[in-house]
């Protein structure tokens, strides 16, 4: 735009809604299109370049389409990489690309040169275990010296995979000619040391120092200094050693005899303070990677059905939540997602394990040991941090340490506290293991506390939130955008807020903390809390439900105006049971109305709604962690068939995605014949919450609930979709014992039957 023929600036301060809705009709440079509608915005004319300053400092930037519509990602405890399909690192598209290790970027470009250009690209996948990343290559056409290498001569073979925060790569180059090539190839690399902060686009006044990079006899070192006074460090070793050598190229020449090969390893090192150990050669590491992943898996139950592309997407799935884990001092962790939030959060991590939790218990106990170590103990501000509470989530990059973002321990979530103790009682149901309890019994009573003194802000029986830290979380449930918490107008919500699915989750802790307190010998602790529950059930019923939507309202805003919009926030109303049976049948047949129910799943906020966009976080999209737990919802108010539904729209939305991978979200479009469900452009994929959803609607169609003190698996009314005849179900553990099961379609009915028993444990079907 311009003022008086002169360039100018133009700065528009929107939300993230507006502009999500204004950015696909501007050019590149930010001006409107010529068949644009005018747009009212504020200008401010200084400077050459149009600057988005959008209302959420913590707002994820995609200022340019992807660069790579195939990523690979790669992840192994603190470390992950994304790489393109040719399984480069170029800083293109939205940025992302890079290797990072605790919450930085050691390498920001990593790109493969064959002779003066990138190879051709044939394929790239990761492997089913998620181990390994394999790209094979070819060369081009190359003129060289008169001599002319036709494409497809030279294959190209690299491997690359992710062991204790090192990447590994193994490139194999063949000649298929009938006579000798003779080629170069080079390694073109850089270390940016960005925090994952700076990456998504937040900018920093100052950053640390470059330092100067160290070349050796075969290997380099790119050197940081934060701010946070920490040196980080990228190695990067190479054998055989390049002919050439400098800070950003390693440069090799190579003659090749018909149908000869050559070999490279390069190892690139991340390094935090002291250095680390000379690494172990490929082979030895690999191995290393291939034994720790057959042990992790052990840990899960079989599923096997008669379905090869339901396999390709439970395996996947089991193999995706199986990377995302994170060993700690307390247990194994689901860190959240790859790229923005390879972390630790309480939300998150608890509903995977919850997810999971028939299949995998051991990962609800790491998660409780995690969460009860990590409880806040005193009030602080800053932190969102009160007495009892459960963190939200937890960093450990350089603006974290220096204090510039508040998330180095944040506790800014509503619902991780009662999530905390729903998942012990649920953990103790399905396992039976009391002495754990018993350990975290004084956090799940601390927890309980901070829920009646600071989560009851004002002694209404709700719980609400109100951030305490003016650069904290505005909103704090699990929508946590700007704009996702509103009325039927369309006017955002006002702070302190309650949120209608947080009630259901205290409503659901308090019981499952009476059942704890029963198993403790604390029979007077649990009749108060059986007692709160009810309370709590009878006023919510009074107060959230609104006649006219056959619904929930979506919360209620400071005044306790009620924000009487369609949400799917009613739907995880249904998995805690606050829910009264009749009121649930008329929330399911809302949840599957075409307005909520795109085809691929429930979105978010329907489509009546005025705030609804198929294209917005949490306004409109489709979650898959959030349709299992609605689907399991349904299924414990028997709407088997609604929660068969769920499933199908998620299974068919697995055939198109690249790998099976289930990503954090997708767009809420409905359903069109012949394509598949929309990207969101900045989604986490993967993300563990959303490869477990598989786990829990499959959980809920079958009706399945392991009680481990009991000894007793459960199938209440099976149902199993079109989709799916038969399903082995192998190595199910309860306490000491386990057992196989062999469940077939029969109709509208399920047989379950008994493949292998051993020890003590029983099978009940109630049809």
């Amino acid at each position: 735009m311009a003022a008086n023929g002169m360039a100018a600036s133009v700065v528009w301060r929107v939300s993230r809604e507006l502009w999500e809705s204004i950015e696909p009709i501007l050019m590149k440079d930010g001006t409107p299109k010529a068949a644009a509608p005018p747009l009212s915005v504020a200008a401010a004319a200084e400077g050459q370049t149009n600057v988005v300053v959008v209302e959420d400092p913590f707002y994820i930037v995609a200022p340019s389409p992807q660069a790579d519509e195939q990523n690979r990602v790669l992840k192994h405890g603190e470390t992950f990489v994304v790489f393109d399909h040719h399984g480069d690192i170029r800083p293109a598209g939205l940025g992302e690309e890079g290797l990072y290790h605790e919450g930085t970027r050691f390498l920001s470009t990593s790109v493969l040169r064959l002779g003066k250009g990138r190879p051709l690209f044939l394929s790239s996948t990761v492997q089913d275990n998620n181990a390994l990343l394999t790209v094979d290559l070819t060369n081009p056409d190359i003129f060289r010296d008169g001599v002319m290498v036709s494409r497809g001569t030279l294959h190209l073979f690299r491997s690359k995979f992710l062991h204790d925060g090192r990447c590994y790569e193994r490139l194999r180059l063949r000649n298929y000619g009938l006579i000798p090539v003779t080629t170069s190839f080079a390694l073109q690399f850089r270390a940016d040391f960005a925090d994952i902060f700076e990456v998504r686009g937040m900018k920093r006044e100052r950053r640390g120092d470059d330092l100067p990079p160290i070349v050796g006899d075969g290997f380099v070192v790119l050197s940081y200094r934060g701010l946070d006074r920490v040196e980080r460090r990228t190695r990067l070793e190479f054998v055989p050693r390049p002919a050439r050598l400098s800070g950003s190229e390693a440069s090799f020449e190579v003659t090749l005899p018909p149908q000869g090969e050559m070999t490279l390893y390069m190892t690139a090192s991340c390094e935090v303070g002291e250095n680390l150990p000379a690494p172990p050669g490929y082979e030895s590491a690999a191995v290393l990677t291939r034994e720790e992943g057959r042990a992790g898996r052990k840990r899960f139950c079989h599923i096997f059905t008669s379905n090869e592309q339901f396999n390709d997407w439970v395996n996947r799935s089991l193999s995706d939540v199986q990377m995302m884990i994170t060993d700690t001092r307390e247990g194994p962790y689901p860190y959240a997602g790859v790229p923005w939030f390879s972390t630790a959060f309480g939300r998150d991590g608890i509903l995977t394990a919850l997810e999971c939790l028939w299949v995998n218990p051991t990962l609800a106990r790491g998660v409780l040991g995690y969460l009860a170590a990590m409880q806040a103990i005193e009030e602080r501000p800053e932190q969102d941090a009160e007495p009892g509470k459960i963190l939200h989530e937890t960093r450990n990059g350089e603006m974290a340490a220096c204090s510039e973002i508040p998330f180095g321990r944040y506790y800014g979530s509503v619902d991780s506290t009662p999530l905390f103790v729903l998942l012990a009682g649920a953990y103790h149901e399905r396992t039976g293991d009391t002495a754990f309890i018993q350990r975290i019994w004084p956090n799940v009573e601390r927890a309980l506390s901070w829920i009646d003194r600071y989560g009851d802000r004002d002694g209404d029986g709700f719980v609400e939130y109100c951030r305490e830290s003016a650069d904290g979380l505005v909103h704090q449930g699990w929508k946590d955008s700007h704009d996702s918490v509103f009325h039927a107008d369309g006017t955002l919500a006002e702070a302190p807020i309650a949120l209608c699915e947080v009630q259901g989750y205290v409503y659901a802790a308090k019981r499952y903390a009476a059942n704890l307190a029963g198993v403790l010998g604390q029979k007077e602790r649990a009749s108060q809390l059986l007692a709160q529950a009810e309370t709590l059930r009878q006023r919510f019923e009074e107060v959230f439900w609104c006649e006219d939507l056959s619904t929930y309202a979506l919360a209620l805003d400071g005044s306790k105006r009620p924000c009487r919009v369609r949400t799917s926030n009613a739907g995880q109303c249904l998995f805690t049971g606050i829910v009264g049976p009749e009121r649930a049948k008329r929330v399911a047949q809302t949840l599957l109305r075409e307005d909520s129910f795109s085809g691929w799943g429930i979105r978010t906020v329907a489509a009546s709604e005025v705030r609804y966009n198929p294209m917005s976080y949490h306004n409109g999209s489709i979650w898959p962690h959030d349709n299992a737990l609605i689907a399991y919802g349904l299924s414990r108010y028997r709407l088997l068939e609604p929660a068969g539904k769920v499933l199908t729209g998620l299974f068919d939305a697995s055939l198109f995605l690249d790998l099976r991978r289930m990503p954090e979200l997708f767009c809420g479009f409905p359903r069109r014949g012949g394509e598949g469900p929309t990207g969101y452009p900045v989604a986490c994929s993967p993300q563990a919450w959303s490869a477990a959803s598989v786990f829990m609607v499959l959980q809920a169609c079958l009706g399945l609930r392991i009680f481990g003190a009991e000894r007793r698996v459960l199938f209440s009314y099976p149902l199993l979709p079109e989709s799916l005849q038969e399903i082995q179900i192998t190595g199910v553990r309860v306490g000491e014992a386990s057992v196989d099961l062999y469940l077939e379609r029969h109709g509208q009915d399920v047989g379950v039957n008994v493949l292998k028993r051993e020890g003590d444990v029983e099978v009940v079907v109630v049809k």
